[in-house]
């Protein structure tokens, strides 16, 4: 029995991404709403039937939602979505995981390539017209990739991505994941994830690519940086809870680690008392990681197929959550 008729209203919540000129460009025929704020989207989430939303999504507002049969995440995360609360309202729920593997991946690489070249230096040093002398002291000096270990935490699509990237700078990638059976992902070694503490003192680099789960949730503190080299630099393109932020200040303040390249943080945007703002060892891009221009397109795609398979009774979903 389909769960959705054939001219289903979408609702589109995000502040800037473009669906509906998209939805537009590629001829899909559905009648569909934008609410570019959370108050619009709260006034009119009782028009919905199926619903493209990530940040603006509140469980509160599911006994409002008496039309919706559908929520299409646009993120890989679904954290922010109690489960019990859709299934108690007859919510589907699927993921957009993979639909960003690219934009991530990439963005991990081109951090810890950042670390590497001190490119975050010399962008600082050109801002204040300074042109630095060659240097003499090893610990100030750009590095190169090959030879170095990666240690990539999630060996997901992203997390695999990552690894046959760095594989082809040279380096040594050590995957973690729940279950090594399923494969390496492109990585020289696949462990399980609790073997962390075993790989950690091998690692030049350390990317956490894992979703936000109870079990990753503060995965990264004191006791992991007291394990890693003092050369170690951490990447983190997953989630800012994965880390324990006030032990990772600690820990470059007092040169545990080196450095650190974080496109997500506790409290997201940051606030301007962070004293990670002004931290030289620390690099900042603001959770653009997964930002790409076929990014509406990706998650378009997913909604489609979707769709379809909802309108046909299908049971199982492309991403399911619920």
């Amino acid at each position: 029995m389909s769960l959705i008729g054939d001219k289903p209203t979408i609702g589109i919540a995000h502040v800037a991404y473009r669906f509906g000129d998209r939805m537009q460009a590629r001829g899909i025929d559905l009648p569909f709403i934008e609410m570019r704020t959370r108050e619009d989207f709260a006034a009119r989430i009782g028009e919905i039937d199926v619903l493209l939303v990530s940040g603006y999504w509140n469980n509160a507002l599911a006994p409002q939602a008496k039309r919706l049969k559908f929520i299409q995440s646009i993120s890989a995360g679904v954290d922010q979505y109690d489960p019990a609360v859709l299934r108690a309202h007859g919510i589907r729920l699927a993921s957009a995981a993979g639909g960003n593997a690219n934009a991530v991946s990439e963005h991990a690489i081109s951090l810890i390539l950042a670390i590497s070249r001190r490119l975050p230096e010399a962008r600082d040093n050109q801002a204040k017209k300074f042109w630095r002398g060659m240097q003499g002291d090893f610990w100030k000096r750009e590095d190169e990739l090959g030879g170095k270990t990666l240690v990539v935490v999630g060996l997901g699509r992203i997390g695999g991505r990552l690894a046959r990237l760095a594989r082809a700078f040279g380096m040594h990638v050590i995957g973690l994941k729940r279950d090594p059976s399923t494969g390496a992902e492109g990585a020289d070694e696949v462990h399980a994830i609790a073997k962390l503490h075993e790989v950690l003192p091998r690692a030049d680099y350390v990317a956490l690519c894992c979703p936000l789960t109870p079990e990753t949730q503060g995965l990264i503190g004191a006791a992991e940086f007291g394990l890693m080299k003092r050369s170690a630099h951490l990447v983190n393109v997953a989630r800012g809870k994965v880390v324990k932020e006030a032990e990772l200040i600690a820990a470059l303040n007092a040169g545990t680690i080196k450095s650190a390249a974080l496109d997500c943080v506790e409290e997201e945007p940051l606030p301007e008392s962070s004293p990670l703002w002004t931290m030289p060892s620390v690099f900042i891009t603001p959770h653009t990681g997964g930002e790409t221009c076929a990014y509406e397109d990706n998650v378009l795609d997913f909604l489609m197929e979707n769709l379809g398979r909802l309108q046909r009774g299908e049971d199982v979903l492309l991403n399911q959550v619920v």
